[in-house]
Protein backbone atom coordinates (compact mmCIF):
# COMPACT_ATOMS: atom_id res chain seq x y z
CA UNK A 1 0.00 0.00 0.00
CA UNK A 2 0.99 3.10 -0.50
CA UNK A 3 -0.46 4.82 2.52
CA UNK A 4 -0.95 3.88 6.23
CA UNK A 5 -2.53 7.30 7.28
CA UNK A 6 -3.79 10.34 5.53
CA UNK A 7 -1.43 13.98 6.01
CA UNK A 8 -3.94 15.28 9.04
CA UNK A 9 -4.62 11.74 11.35
CA UNK A 10 -1.05 11.35 13.19
CA UNK A 11 -0.62 12.83 16.35
CA UNK A 12 1.03 12.41 20.36
CA UNK A 13 -1.00 9.09 20.22
CA UNK A 14 0.54 7.54 17.75
CA UNK A 15 4.29 7.82 19.02
CA UNK A 16 6.27 5.19 18.51
CA UNK A 17 4.15 4.09 15.36
CA UNK A 18 5.68 2.91 11.57
CA UNK A 19 3.32 4.55 9.25
CA UNK A 20 3.74 5.17 5.52
CA UNK A 21 2.55 8.46 4.25
CA UNK A 22 2.68 9.42 0.87
CA UNK A 23 1.76 13.17 -0.96
CA UNK A 24 3.08 16.24 -2.33
CA UNK A 25 6.81 18.08 -1.30
CA UNK A 26 5.41 21.56 0.05
CA UNK A 27 8.78 22.81 1.67
CA UNK A 28 11.99 21.65 1.67
CA UNK A 29 14.20 22.89 4.84
CA UNK A 30 18.23 21.74 4.07
CA UNK A 31 20.35 22.10 6.96
CA UNK A 32 23.12 20.18 6.30
CA UNK A 33 22.71 17.33 8.99
CA UNK A 34 19.18 17.45 9.21
CA UNK A 35 16.71 18.01 6.15
CA UNK A 36 12.71 18.64 7.09
CA UNK A 37 10.14 18.48 3.95
CA UNK A 38 6.44 19.34 4.66
CA UNK A 39 4.28 16.58 2.86
CA UNK A 40 0.67 17.32 2.31
CA UNK A 41 -2.02 15.72 0.71
CA UNK A 42 -5.95 16.57 0.36
CA UNK A 43 -6.26 15.78 4.03
CA UNK A 44 -3.48 17.10 5.77
CA UNK A 45 0.11 18.32 6.19
CA UNK A 46 3.24 16.41 8.01
CA UNK A 47 6.82 16.94 8.60
CA UNK A 48 9.19 14.39 7.77
CA UNK A 49 12.57 14.59 9.22
CA UNK A 50 15.75 13.22 7.89
CA UNK A 51 18.26 12.88 10.43
CA UNK A 52 22.25 12.76 9.05
CA UNK A 53 22.60 10.30 12.67
CA UNK A 54 19.62 8.09 12.41
CA UNK A 55 18.43 8.33 8.74
CA UNK A 56 19.88 5.72 6.35
CA UNK A 57 22.48 7.96 4.35
CA UNK A 58 20.94 6.72 0.86
CA UNK A 59 17.57 8.12 2.24
CA UNK A 60 19.37 11.21 3.34
CA UNK A 61 20.85 11.53 -0.02
CA UNK A 62 17.56 11.04 -2.42
CA UNK A 63 15.97 13.16 0.08
CA UNK A 64 18.28 16.55 -1.13
CA UNK A 65 16.89 14.97 -4.93
CA UNK A 66 13.22 16.39 -3.79
CA UNK A 67 11.87 19.26 -5.42
CA UNK A 68 8.43 21.13 -4.62
CA UNK A 69 5.78 19.58 -5.79
CA UNK A 70 7.14 16.45 -6.00
CA UNK A 71 5.50 12.66 -5.43
CA UNK A 72 6.96 11.03 -2.99
CA UNK A 73 6.32 8.34 -0.55
CA UNK A 74 7.71 7.55 3.23
CA UNK A 75 8.08 5.23 5.49
CA UNK A 76 9.54 5.97 9.04
CA UNK A 77 8.52 6.46 13.24
CA UNK A 78 6.13 8.87 14.44
CA UNK A 79 8.30 10.87 17.40
CA UNK A 80 7.45 13.80 19.03
CA UNK A 81 8.57 17.05 17.63
CA UNK A 82 10.85 19.26 19.78
CA UNK A 83 8.86 22.53 18.16
CA UNK A 84 5.65 22.32 17.72
CA UNK A 85 2.83 24.06 16.08
CA UNK A 86 -0.91 24.11 17.14
CA UNK A 87 -1.99 25.51 13.94
CA UNK A 88 -2.18 21.83 12.18
CA UNK A 89 -3.99 18.97 13.92
CA UNK A 90 -0.09 17.05 13.07
CA UNK A 91 2.08 19.82 14.42
CA UNK A 92 2.63 17.73 17.79
CA UNK A 93 4.97 15.32 16.05
CA UNK A 94 6.94 14.51 12.83
CA UNK A 95 8.35 11.72 10.94
CA UNK A 96 11.57 9.91 11.60
CA UNK A 97 12.16 8.31 7.76
CA UNK A 98 13.96 5.63 7.36
CA UNK A 99 12.84 4.97 3.66
CA UNK A 100 11.90 7.19 0.23
CA UNK A 101 10.10 6.57 -2.72
CA UNK A 102 10.62 9.35 -5.17
CA UNK A 103 6.56 8.60 -7.27
CA UNK A 104 7.18 11.10 -9.39
CA UNK A 105 9.38 14.44 -9.98
CA UNK A 106 7.89 17.86 -10.79
CA UNK A 107 8.87 20.59 -12.72
CA UNK A 108 9.29 24.14 -10.64
CA UNK A 109 5.31 25.34 -10.50
CA UNK A 110 4.40 28.64 -12.10
CA UNK A 111 3.19 30.05 -9.24
CA UNK A 112 3.79 28.91 -5.14
CA UNK A 113 1.36 25.93 -4.38
CA UNK A 114 0.06 27.82 -0.99
CA UNK A 115 -2.82 29.75 0.84
CA UNK A 116 -1.33 32.80 -0.18
CA UNK A 117 0.55 32.83 -3.50
CA UNK A 118 1.88 35.24 -5.84
CA UNK A 119 -0.22 33.99 -9.07
CA UNK A 120 -2.54 36.04 -11.22
CA UNK A 121 -6.00 34.91 -12.01
CA UNK A 122 -5.03 33.88 -15.55
CA UNK A 123 -1.81 32.26 -14.80
CA UNK A 124 -3.94 29.55 -12.23
CA UNK A 125 -6.72 29.17 -14.35
CA UNK A 126 -4.23 28.28 -16.94
CA UNK A 127 -3.04 25.80 -14.73
CA UNK A 128 -5.81 25.18 -12.87
CA UNK A 129 -4.79 21.46 -12.01
CA UNK A 130 -1.68 23.01 -9.73
CA UNK A 131 -4.22 25.44 -7.84
CA UNK A 132 -6.57 23.26 -6.94
CA UNK A 133 -4.12 21.80 -4.63
CA UNK A 134 -4.11 25.30 -2.67
CA UNK A 135 -6.08 24.47 0.45
CA UNK A 136 -8.47 27.85 -0.53
CA UNK A 137 -9.51 26.29 -4.20
CA UNK A 138 -9.96 22.44 -2.70
CA UNK A 139 -11.62 23.51 0.72
CA UNK A 140 -14.20 25.40 -1.47
CA UNK A 141 -14.89 21.83 -3.67
CA UNK A 142 -15.33 20.04 -0.82
CA UNK A 143 -17.65 22.61 0.73
CA UNK A 144 -19.65 22.51 -2.71
CA UNK A 145 -19.65 18.72 -2.11
CA UNK A 146 -20.89 19.05 1.06
CA UNK A 147 -23.70 21.41 0.00
CA UNK A 148 -24.49 18.91 -2.54
CA UNK A 149 -24.58 15.74 -0.59
CA UNK A 150 -27.07 17.64 2.10
CA UNK A 151 -29.54 18.58 -0.91
CA UNK A 152 -29.46 14.96 -2.13
CA UNK A 153 -30.51 13.83 1.85
CA UNK A 154 -32.92 16.48 2.16
CA UNK A 155 -35.00 15.53 -0.88
CA UNK A 156 -34.56 11.95 -1.11
CA UNK A 157 -36.05 11.70 2.64
CA UNK A 158 -39.13 13.91 1.14
CA UNK A 159 -39.47 11.29 -1.86
CA UNK A 160 -38.49 13.53 -4.64
CA UNK A 161 -36.91 10.92 -7.28
CA UNK A 162 -33.55 11.65 -8.72
CA UNK A 163 -33.97 11.75 -12.63
CA UNK A 164 -32.04 12.48 -15.51
CA UNK A 165 -32.75 14.12 -18.56
CA UNK A 166 -31.52 14.58 -21.67
CA UNK A 167 -28.47 17.30 -22.69
CA UNK A 168 -29.07 16.66 -26.45
CA UNK A 169 -32.38 18.49 -26.99
CA UNK A 170 -33.84 21.04 -29.79
CA UNK A 171 -33.42 24.67 -29.93
CA UNK A 172 -36.81 26.37 -28.05
CA UNK A 173 -37.18 30.23 -27.02
CA UNK A 174 -35.95 30.53 -23.23
CA UNK A 175 -34.64 34.34 -22.97
CA UNK A 176 -30.92 33.70 -23.69
CA UNK A 177 -28.63 32.10 -27.20
CA UNK A 178 -28.32 27.98 -26.88
CA UNK A 179 -25.45 26.49 -27.55
CA UNK A 180 -25.91 24.08 -30.32
CA UNK A 181 -24.15 20.98 -31.81
CA UNK A 182 -24.54 19.58 -34.96
CA UNK A 183 -25.70 16.21 -35.92
CA UNK A 184 -23.91 14.34 -38.46
CA UNK A 185 -26.65 11.97 -38.97
CA UNK A 186 -29.13 14.54 -39.75
CA UNK A 187 -27.50 16.21 -42.17
CA UNK A 188 -28.36 20.01 -41.84
CA UNK A 189 -30.00 19.52 -38.15
CA UNK A 190 -28.88 21.09 -34.69
CA UNK A 191 -29.22 19.80 -31.01
CA UNK A 192 -28.89 22.02 -28.59
CA UNK A 193 -27.31 21.98 -25.01
CA UNK A 194 -30.65 22.89 -22.46
CA UNK A 195 -30.83 26.39 -20.91
CA UNK A 196 -32.98 24.43 -18.60
CA UNK A 197 -34.79 20.86 -18.24
CA UNK A 198 -37.75 22.62 -18.31
CA UNK A 199 -39.65 20.59 -20.70
CA UNK A 200 -38.68 17.72 -19.61
CA UNK A 201 -39.60 18.04 -15.79
CA UNK A 202 -42.95 19.16 -16.78
CA UNK A 203 -43.50 15.57 -18.62
CA UNK A 204 -42.07 13.80 -15.45
CA UNK A 205 -45.65 15.13 -14.20
CA UNK A 206 -47.48 13.96 -16.83
CA UNK A 207 -45.36 10.73 -16.41
CA UNK A 208 -46.81 10.62 -12.86
CA UNK A 209 -43.45 10.51 -11.23
CA UNK A 210 -44.92 13.18 -8.03
CA UNK A 211 -41.90 14.80 -6.92
CA UNK A 212 -38.38 14.86 -9.14
CA UNK A 213 -35.36 16.35 -8.53
CA UNK A 214 -31.85 16.80 -10.23
CA UNK A 215 -28.95 17.98 -10.00
CA UNK A 216 -27.84 19.07 -13.59
CA UNK A 217 -25.85 21.04 -15.69
CA UNK A 218 -27.34 23.76 -17.74
CA UNK A 219 -26.04 25.60 -20.43
CA UNK A 220 -26.80 29.45 -21.87
CA UNK A 221 -24.72 31.90 -24.41
CA UNK A 222 -24.84 35.02 -22.94
CA UNK A 223 -22.01 37.76 -21.83
CA UNK A 224 -20.49 36.76 -18.41
CA UNK A 225 -19.07 38.21 -15.78
CA UNK A 226 -18.15 37.22 -12.03
CA UNK A 227 -21.16 35.08 -10.70
CA UNK A 228 -22.26 33.86 -14.53
CA UNK A 229 -20.81 30.89 -16.29
CA UNK A 230 -21.99 29.56 -19.54
CA UNK A 231 -22.63 26.59 -18.39
CA UNK A 232 -24.24 26.23 -14.85
CA UNK A 233 -25.27 24.11 -12.12
CA UNK A 234 -29.20 24.19 -11.37
CA UNK A 235 -31.16 22.31 -8.61
CA UNK A 236 -34.30 20.99 -10.60
CA UNK A 237 -37.39 20.30 -8.86
CA UNK A 238 -40.86 19.56 -9.96
CA UNK A 239 -43.79 18.61 -7.61
CA UNK A 240 -47.35 17.36 -8.86
CA UNK A 241 -50.54 17.92 -7.35
CA UNK A 242 -49.15 21.33 -5.14
CA UNK A 243 -50.71 24.98 -5.34
CA UNK A 244 -47.98 27.71 -4.48
CA UNK A 245 -48.06 27.52 -0.85
CA UNK A 246 -47.16 23.72 -0.87
CA UNK A 247 -43.82 24.42 -3.14
CA UNK A 248 -42.95 27.52 -0.79
CA UNK A 249 -43.11 25.45 2.44
CA UNK A 250 -41.27 22.15 1.04
CA UNK A 251 -38.09 24.63 -0.41
CA UNK A 252 -37.98 27.33 2.17
CA UNK A 253 -37.80 23.83 4.64
CA UNK A 254 -34.74 22.71 2.40
CA UNK A 255 -32.93 26.35 2.80
CA UNK A 256 -33.55 26.60 6.11
CA UNK A 257 -31.84 23.01 6.62
CA UNK A 258 -28.70 24.07 4.66
CA UNK A 259 -28.80 26.66 6.72
CA UNK A 260 -28.74 24.85 9.80
CA UNK A 261 -26.44 21.69 8.69
CA UNK A 262 -23.85 23.93 6.64
CA UNK A 263 -23.51 27.17 8.56
CA UNK A 264 -24.92 26.66 12.15
CA UNK A 265 -27.80 29.59 11.57
CA UNK A 266 -31.35 28.80 12.23
CA UNK A 267 -34.24 31.14 10.74
CA UNK A 268 -37.55 30.65 11.68
CA UNK A 269 -40.00 31.95 9.44
CA UNK A 270 -38.95 33.63 5.73
CA UNK A 271 -40.43 36.78 5.32
CA UNK A 272 -42.76 37.70 1.77
CA UNK A 273 -42.89 40.63 -0.22
CA UNK A 274 -44.78 41.03 -3.72
CA UNK A 275 -42.41 42.01 -6.46
CA UNK A 276 -44.55 45.47 -7.05
CA UNK A 277 -43.31 46.40 -3.18
CA UNK A 278 -39.65 45.25 -3.94
CA UNK A 279 -39.14 47.59 -6.98
CA UNK A 280 -40.58 50.32 -4.62
CA UNK A 281 -38.95 49.67 -1.94
CA UNK A 282 -35.33 48.83 -3.11
CA UNK A 283 -35.48 49.24 -7.18
CA UNK A 284 -35.02 45.51 -7.76
CA UNK A 285 -36.61 42.46 -7.27
CA UNK A 286 -33.89 40.47 -5.20
CA UNK A 287 -33.10 42.54 -2.77
CA UNK A 288 -30.74 42.65 0.25
CA UNK A 289 -32.80 42.90 3.35
CA UNK A 290 -29.48 42.39 6.06
CA UNK A 291 -30.15 46.15 6.09
CA UNK A 292 -31.99 48.94 5.54
CA UNK A 293 -31.95 52.47 3.36
CA UNK A 294 -35.32 51.49 2.09
CA UNK A 295 -36.44 54.03 -0.91
CA UNK A 296 -38.67 56.96 -0.08
CA UNK A 297 -40.51 58.38 -3.09
CA UNK A 298 -40.78 62.08 -2.90
CA UNK A 299 -42.62 62.91 -5.79
CA UNK A 300 -45.33 64.89 -3.06
CA UNK A 301 -42.72 66.54 -1.05
CA UNK A 302 -40.71 68.03 -4.11
CA UNK A 303 -42.93 68.80 -7.07
CA UNK A 304 -44.32 71.85 -5.32
CA UNK A 305 -41.13 74.38 -6.26
CA UNK A 306 -39.54 75.56 -8.96
CA UNK A 307 -37.13 73.31 -9.29
CA UNK A 308 -37.63 71.86 -13.26
CA UNK A 309 -35.15 68.97 -12.60
CA UNK A 310 -37.59 67.08 -9.91
CA UNK A 311 -40.45 68.56 -11.47
CA UNK A 312 -40.13 67.31 -14.59
CA UNK A 313 -38.97 64.07 -13.62
CA UNK A 314 -41.40 60.62 -13.54
CA UNK A 315 -39.77 60.00 -10.12
CA UNK A 316 -37.90 61.70 -7.31
CA UNK A 317 -36.90 58.72 -4.64
CA UNK A 318 -34.19 58.71 -2.10
CA UNK A 319 -32.68 56.53 0.64
CA UNK A 320 -31.00 57.78 3.87
CA UNK A 321 -27.40 57.12 4.44
CA UNK A 322 -26.04 56.23 7.95
CA UNK A 323 -23.72 58.49 9.49
CA UNK A 324 -23.33 60.37 5.91
CA UNK A 325 -23.68 63.91 7.54
CA UNK A 326 -20.10 63.85 8.54
CA UNK A 327 -19.28 63.52 4.52
CA UNK A 328 -17.09 66.58 2.73
CA UNK A 329 -17.73 68.01 0.01
CA UNK A 330 -15.16 66.31 -1.57
CA UNK A 331 -16.68 62.68 -0.30
CA UNK A 332 -20.03 63.52 -1.66
CA UNK A 333 -18.57 64.68 -5.05
CA UNK A 334 -16.75 61.69 -5.48
CA UNK A 335 -20.19 59.67 -4.71
CA UNK A 336 -21.78 61.74 -7.56
CA UNK A 337 -18.94 60.87 -9.82
CA UNK A 338 -19.54 57.14 -8.64
CA UNK A 339 -23.59 57.56 -9.91
CA UNK A 340 -22.09 59.29 -13.27
CA UNK A 341 -20.68 55.99 -14.31
CA UNK A 342 -21.44 54.24 -17.51
CA UNK A 343 -21.89 51.36 -15.26
CA UNK A 344 -24.80 53.06 -13.04
CA UNK A 345 -25.71 56.01 -15.80
CA UNK A 346 -27.61 58.74 -13.15
CA UNK A 347 -27.11 62.39 -14.35
CA UNK A 348 -26.63 63.87 -10.96
CA UNK A 349 -27.41 63.40 -7.23
CA UNK A 350 -28.91 65.67 -4.81
CA UNK A 351 -28.47 65.61 -1.35
CA UNK A 352 -29.23 66.42 2.02
CA UNK A 353 -26.91 66.48 4.90
CA UNK A 354 -29.60 65.77 8.48
CA UNK A 355 -27.72 67.77 11.07
CA UNK A 356 -27.45 66.73 14.39
CA UNK A 357 -29.29 70.03 15.84
CA UNK A 358 -32.47 69.01 13.74
CA UNK A 359 -31.26 71.09 11.03
CA UNK A 360 -30.81 70.51 7.28
CA UNK A 361 -28.19 71.42 4.77
CA UNK A 362 -29.00 70.51 0.79
CA UNK A 363 -27.50 71.56 -2.59
CA UNK A 364 -30.33 72.44 -3.25
CA UNK A 365 -31.63 75.33 -0.47
CA UNK A 366 -32.14 77.84 -2.91
CA UNK A 367 -35.57 75.94 -3.85
CA UNK A 368 -36.66 73.95 -0.48
CA UNK A 369 -37.00 75.35 2.98
CA UNK A 370 -36.21 73.44 6.62
CA UNK A 371 -39.69 72.49 6.59
CA UNK A 372 -39.68 70.60 3.01
CA UNK A 373 -36.49 69.48 3.74
CA UNK A 374 -38.07 67.95 6.84
CA UNK A 375 -40.54 65.86 5.07
CA UNK A 376 -37.92 64.44 2.52
CA UNK A 377 -36.42 63.32 5.84
CA UNK A 378 -39.56 61.57 7.28
CA UNK A 379 -40.04 59.91 3.83
CA UNK A 380 -36.26 58.41 3.94
CA UNK A 381 -36.63 57.48 7.62
CA UNK A 382 -33.32 59.46 7.89
CA UNK A 383 -32.43 60.69 11.39
CA UNK A 384 -29.65 63.01 12.70
CA UNK A 385 -26.37 62.64 11.25
CA UNK A 386 -27.81 61.22 8.13
CA UNK A 387 -27.12 61.67 4.32
CA UNK A 388 -30.41 61.59 1.78
CA UNK A 389 -29.53 61.11 -1.72
CA UNK A 390 -32.35 61.91 -4.13
CA UNK A 391 -31.92 60.60 -7.47
CA UNK A 392 -34.78 61.46 -10.39
CA UNK A 393 -35.93 60.46 -13.44
CA UNK A 394 -37.17 57.69 -15.46
CA UNK A 395 -39.07 55.26 -12.93
CA UNK A 396 -37.21 51.95 -14.20
CA UNK A 397 -34.12 53.82 -14.54
CA UNK A 398 -33.78 55.47 -11.34
CA UNK A 399 -34.90 52.79 -9.27
CA UNK A 400 -32.36 50.86 -10.52
CA UNK A 401 -29.32 53.93 -10.22
CA UNK A 402 -30.50 54.19 -6.75
CA UNK A 403 -30.81 50.16 -5.70
CA UNK A 404 -27.01 50.29 -7.18
CA UNK A 405 -26.06 53.09 -4.80
CA UNK A 406 -27.71 51.34 -2.02
CA UNK A 407 -26.04 48.36 -2.45
CA UNK A 408 -22.35 50.12 -2.96
CA UNK A 409 -23.15 52.03 0.30
CA UNK A 410 -24.12 49.53 1.91
CA UNK A 411 -20.87 47.42 1.13
CA UNK A 412 -18.50 50.24 2.11
CA UNK A 413 -20.61 50.65 5.47
CA UNK A 414 -20.03 47.37 6.12
CA UNK A 415 -23.21 46.11 6.18
CA UNK A 416 -23.27 43.09 4.15
CA UNK A 417 -22.09 40.84 6.56
CA UNK A 418 -21.09 37.29 4.67
CA UNK A 419 -22.14 35.59 8.15
CA UNK A 420 -25.41 37.03 8.68
CA UNK A 421 -28.25 35.26 6.03
CA UNK A 422 -31.69 36.88 5.31
CA UNK A 423 -33.44 34.79 3.08
CA UNK A 424 -36.68 36.38 1.21
CA UNK A 425 -39.47 35.04 -1.07
CA UNK A 426 -40.77 37.82 -3.88
CA UNK A 427 -43.90 36.53 -5.10
CA UNK A 428 -46.79 38.28 -7.79
CA UNK A 429 -44.12 38.66 -10.27
CA UNK A 430 -46.12 40.03 -13.75
CA UNK A 431 -46.52 37.32 -16.36
CA UNK A 432 -45.42 39.32 -19.09
CA UNK A 433 -43.08 42.21 -19.80
CA UNK A 434 -42.98 43.94 -22.58
CA UNK A 435 -40.08 44.70 -25.07
CA UNK A 436 -39.26 47.84 -26.72
CA UNK A 437 -37.38 46.41 -29.72
CA UNK A 438 -40.05 43.38 -30.91
CA UNK A 439 -43.09 45.43 -29.94
CA UNK A 440 -44.74 43.23 -27.98
CA UNK A 441 -44.92 41.24 -24.50
CA UNK A 442 -42.50 39.01 -23.34
CA UNK A 443 -42.77 35.61 -21.15
CA UNK A 444 -41.13 37.17 -17.66
CA UNK A 445 -40.28 33.79 -16.46
CA UNK A 446 -41.10 31.40 -19.26
CA UNK A 447 -44.16 30.38 -21.43
CA UNK A 448 -45.24 27.50 -19.18
CA UNK A 449 -45.87 29.83 -16.30
CA UNK A 450 -49.76 30.41 -15.28
CA UNK A 451 -51.14 33.29 -14.37
CA UNK A 452 -53.05 34.23 -11.00
CA UNK A 453 -56.92 32.94 -11.69
CA UNK A 454 -58.05 35.86 -10.93
CA UNK A 455 -56.22 37.68 -13.64
CA UNK A 456 -56.95 35.72 -16.62
CA UNK A 457 -59.66 38.05 -17.59
CA UNK A 458 -56.98 40.69 -18.05
CA UNK A 459 -54.58 38.67 -20.72
CA UNK A 460 -56.63 40.53 -23.72
CA UNK A 461 -57.42 43.71 -21.54
CA UNK A 462 -54.34 44.41 -19.54
CA UNK A 463 -51.89 41.74 -20.12
CA UNK A 464 -49.28 44.24 -18.52
CA UNK A 465 -51.29 44.17 -15.25
CA UNK A 466 -51.42 40.20 -14.73
CA UNK A 467 -49.54 38.27 -12.31
CA UNK A 468 -47.83 35.07 -12.42
CA UNK A 469 -48.21 32.56 -9.82
CA UNK A 470 -44.36 32.94 -10.14
CA UNK A 471 -42.08 33.33 -7.23
CA UNK A 472 -38.30 33.94 -6.31
CA UNK A 473 -35.98 33.14 -3.20
CA UNK A 474 -33.86 35.57 -2.44
CA UNK A 475 -30.78 35.21 -0.17
CA UNK A 476 -28.36 38.26 0.88
CA UNK A 477 -29.05 40.26 -2.30
CA UNK A 478 -28.87 37.14 -4.86
CA UNK A 479 -31.98 35.29 -6.64
CA UNK A 480 -30.73 31.41 -5.74
CA UNK A 481 -34.28 30.05 -6.78
CA UNK A 482 -37.09 30.98 -8.75
CA UNK A 483 -40.16 28.95 -10.39
CA UNK A 484 -44.07 28.96 -10.86
CA UNK A 485 -47.23 26.95 -10.67
CA UNK A 486 -47.32 25.71 -14.59
CA UNK A 487 -49.76 25.83 -16.82
CA UNK A 488 -51.06 22.48 -17.11
CA UNK A 489 -54.06 22.14 -19.56
CA UNK A 490 -53.49 22.41 -23.76
CA UNK A 491 -56.49 25.56 -24.20
CA UNK A 492 -54.68 28.03 -21.52
CA UNK A 493 -50.73 26.79 -22.95
CA UNK A 494 -52.19 27.55 -26.12
CA UNK A 495 -53.83 31.01 -25.59
CA UNK A 496 -50.78 31.61 -23.67
CA UNK A 497 -48.27 31.00 -27.13
CA UNK A 498 -51.42 33.25 -28.99
CA UNK A 499 -50.63 35.96 -26.66
CA UNK A 500 -46.70 35.78 -26.66
CA UNK A 501 -46.70 35.75 -30.71
CA UNK A 502 -46.47 32.55 -31.32
CA UNK A 503 -48.28 31.42 -34.47
CA UNK A 504 -50.47 28.24 -34.39
CA UNK A 505 -47.70 26.55 -36.64
CA UNK A 506 -44.53 27.92 -34.76
CA UNK A 507 -46.25 26.97 -31.27
CA UNK A 508 -46.55 23.53 -32.59
CA UNK A 509 -43.16 23.51 -33.87
CA UNK A 510 -41.55 24.22 -30.82
CA UNK A 511 -43.55 22.75 -28.21
CA UNK A 512 -45.89 20.35 -30.24
CA UNK A 513 -44.76 17.51 -27.96
CA UNK A 514 -46.27 19.02 -24.55
CA UNK A 515 -49.17 19.83 -25.87
CA UNK A 516 -49.69 16.56 -26.92
CA UNK A 517 -48.54 15.42 -23.34
CA UNK A 518 -51.36 17.91 -21.74
CA UNK A 519 -54.13 15.77 -23.60
CA UNK A 520 -53.28 12.54 -21.62
CA UNK A 521 -54.12 13.75 -18.22
CA UNK A 522 -51.62 16.15 -16.78
CA UNK A 523 -51.48 16.49 -13.25
CA UNK A 524 -51.47 20.67 -11.60
CA UNK A 525 -47.42 20.79 -10.95
CA UNK A 526 -45.13 23.21 -10.27
CA UNK A 527 -42.03 23.55 -9.40
CA UNK A 528 -38.21 25.58 -8.62
CA UNK A 529 -34.92 25.90 -9.70
CA UNK A 530 -32.02 27.02 -7.61
CA UNK A 531 -28.90 27.88 -8.58
CA UNK A 532 -26.21 25.14 -6.89
CA UNK A 533 -23.06 27.50 -8.24
CA UNK A 534 -24.29 30.64 -6.51
CA UNK A 535 -25.98 29.01 -3.82
CA UNK A 536 -22.80 27.85 -2.46
CA UNK A 537 -21.00 30.84 -3.20
CA UNK A 538 -23.44 32.51 -0.67
CA UNK A 539 -23.59 30.09 1.93
CA UNK A 540 -19.50 30.21 1.61
CA UNK A 541 -19.24 33.58 2.48
CA UNK A 542 -18.09 34.47 -0.92
CA UNK A 543 -19.53 36.79 -3.68
CA UNK A 544 -17.68 35.39 -6.94
CA UNK A 545 -18.78 31.36 -7.89
CA UNK A 546 -15.80 31.05 -9.96
CA UNK A 547 -13.45 29.13 -7.02
CA UNK A 548 -16.41 26.48 -6.25
CA UNK A 549 -16.65 25.37 -9.90
CA UNK A 550 -13.83 22.90 -10.62
CA UNK A 551 -12.86 24.20 -14.11
CA UNK A 552 -14.54 27.45 -14.57
CA UNK A 553 -14.30 29.50 -18.02
CA UNK A 554 -12.69 33.22 -18.06
CA UNK A 555 -15.09 36.09 -18.96
CA UNK A 556 -14.52 35.54 -22.13
CA UNK A 557 -16.01 32.11 -21.87
CA UNK A 558 -13.13 30.42 -22.56
CA UNK A 559 -11.18 27.48 -20.82
CA UNK A 560 -7.79 28.52 -21.38
CA UNK A 561 -6.19 25.48 -19.41
CA UNK A 562 -7.37 23.32 -22.42
CA UNK A 563 -7.67 26.10 -24.74
CA UNK A 564 -11.30 26.05 -25.84
CA UNK A 565 -13.12 26.53 -27.73
CA UNK A 566 -11.12 25.65 -30.48
CA UNK A 567 -11.81 25.32 -34.25
CA UNK A 568 -12.66 22.40 -35.69
CA UNK A 569 -10.40 20.69 -38.74
CA UNK A 570 -11.49 20.43 -41.85
CA UNK A 571 -12.09 16.97 -42.08
CA UNK A 572 -14.54 17.47 -39.27
CA UNK A 573 -16.25 20.11 -40.61
CA UNK A 574 -16.65 17.52 -44.01
CA UNK A 575 -18.08 15.12 -42.11
CA UNK A 576 -20.47 17.38 -40.64
CA UNK A 577 -21.04 19.01 -43.73
CA UNK A 578 -20.37 22.17 -42.21
CA UNK A 579 -18.82 25.30 -43.75
CA UNK A 580 -17.41 28.06 -41.58
CA UNK A 581 -17.06 31.54 -42.99
CA UNK A 582 -16.54 34.17 -40.63
CA UNK A 583 -17.42 37.75 -40.66
CA UNK A 584 -14.83 40.50 -41.34
CA UNK A 585 -16.91 43.25 -39.30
Amino acid sequence: MYRTHNNNTLNLKNLGEKVKLSGWAQTIRDKGFIIWIDIRDRYGMTQLVFDAERTPEAVVKKAREIGREFVIQIEGEVIERESKNKNIPTGEIEILVEDLQILNSSKTPPFTIEDETDGGEDLRMKYRYLDLRRSPVKNKLLFRSKVSMAIRNYLSQKDFVDVETPYLIKSTPEGARDFVVPSRMNEGQFYALPQSPQTFKQLLMVGGLDKYFQIVKCFRDEDLRADRQPEFTQIDCEMSFVDQEEILDTFEGLTKHLLKEINGVEIEKFPRMTYADAMCKYGNDKPDIRFGMEFGELNEVTQHKEFKVFNEAELVVGIAIPGGASYSRKEIDKLIDWIRRPQVGAKGMVYVKCNDDGSFKSSVDKFYDQDDLKAWAEKTGAKPGDLIAVLSGNKNETRAQLSALRMEMATRLGLRKADEFAPLWIVDFPLLEWDEDSKRFHAMHHPFTSPKTEDIDKLKSNPGEVRANAYDLVLNGNEIGGGSIRIHDKETQSKMFDYLGFSEEEARAQFGFLMDAFEYGAPPHGGIAFGLDRLVAILGGQESIRDFIAFPKNNSGRDIMIDAPAQLSTDQLKELNIEVKLSLD
